[in-house]
């Protein structure tokens, strides 16, 4: 059986597409559900879904049945201020989930974010100097002090595995709002207005010249896959990119590109995202390759081509 939290989420209902699609449907869902993730998870087979809170009443009744946790739930706001929530959703609930995990000699495989290297530039590195990050937001906190909490009490042979998202696009995401991604909302500025938005210079970068780590989600999923049909995996934190970074200005000409119209519209850079604004991410691999993952990245201009295809 497969434990999949946040299943009716963005990277969640894409993983258990994929699941499906290798043949597998013994999947227990636990999410709190809404009108937009009902629609993610619409013709995809799994065994039930539960609510958030039911999760270790039904852990403990089945330790014997599950084979993997992939644990995707969180609270993924990077503007969230409420850190008590914070803490309680993305700390507190993976700490006893990673508890459980090792206790019952079960793998586990969590989402932590490329959002906890703060404004570190260049390639970055999962564990080097890890003591010396400074998160930009509370969200970012609460991730990082999940990451520190596994090194730092778990063996190295424990089966638990941190995945550092970068920014991560592709389909069902639209239950995210505000939160999803600059792919995902450039295309639907376009599509609905004949243009998007992106910021004005800003911390030594030009108009437009921010650059992330764009990864398609379903590079993200062969990841989990990959590591969940591996034999033996061990404790180890990992980045999930591209492992190139692209400028928001590029990212949106290649959506214009691709839809054969549309415009970019250059806004002031809002003061309230001036604090805890990351200008510049990219993934550093060689951890994940160095345990074996030897899949190609999908570029961004194939994996925008791809997810509007889809859209059509």
């Amino acid at each position: 059986m497969i434990i999949i939290t946040g299943g009716a989420g963005f990277i969640g209902s894409n993983l258990i597409t994929n699941l499906n699609k290798n043949g597998i449907k013994e999947i227990v869902i636990f999410d709190n559900l809404n009108k937009q993730k009902k629609k993610n998870l619409k013709n995809l087979s799994f065994k039930k879904i539960y609510n958030k809170n039911e999760t270790f009443e039904f852990l403990k009744s089945n330790k014997k049945k599950i084979d993997v946790i992939f644990h995707l739930g969180a609270c993924t706001n990077t503007l969230e201020n409420n850190w008590d929530y914070l803490y309680k959703n993305n700390f507190e609930f993976t700490k006893k989930l990673s508890i459980y995990s090792s206790l019952n000699n079960i793998k586990l495989i969590y989402a932590s974010s490329a959002s906890v290297y703060g404004k570190k530039d260049g390639d970055l590195n999962e564990l080097k100097n890890m003591g010396l990050l400074k998160p930009l937001n509370l969200y970012a906190k609460s991730k990082l002090l999940f990451d520190k909490f596994l090194i730092q009490n778990f063996d190295v042979n424990a089966e638990i595995i941190g995945l550092r998202y970068f920014n991560v696009y592709g389909n069902n995401e639209d239950h995210k709002l505000n939160m999803a991604s600059p792919i995902h909302n450039f295309f639907h500025q376009i599509k609905e207005k004949k243009f998007c938005k992106i910021f004005d210079k800003f911390d030594g970068y030009p108009a437009g010249g921010h650059k992330r780590d764009f990864v398609s989600v379903d590079d993200c999923v062969k990841v989990n896959l990959w590591l969940f049909k591996k034999r033996k995996i061990k404790r180890n934190i990992l980045n999930v990119g591209s492992g190139s970074a692209v400028s928001f200005k590029d990212v949106a000409s290649i959506i214009i590109n691709e839809l054969k119209y549309g415009k970019i519209k250059i806004i002031k850079f809002p003061d309230e995202l001036k604090k805890g604004y990351q200008s510049y991410t990219r993934a550093n691999l060689s951890e994940l390759r160095n345990i074996g993952y030897t899949k190609k990245f999908i570029i961004v201009s194939k994996g925008i081509h791809n997810f509007i295809k889809k859209k059509f």
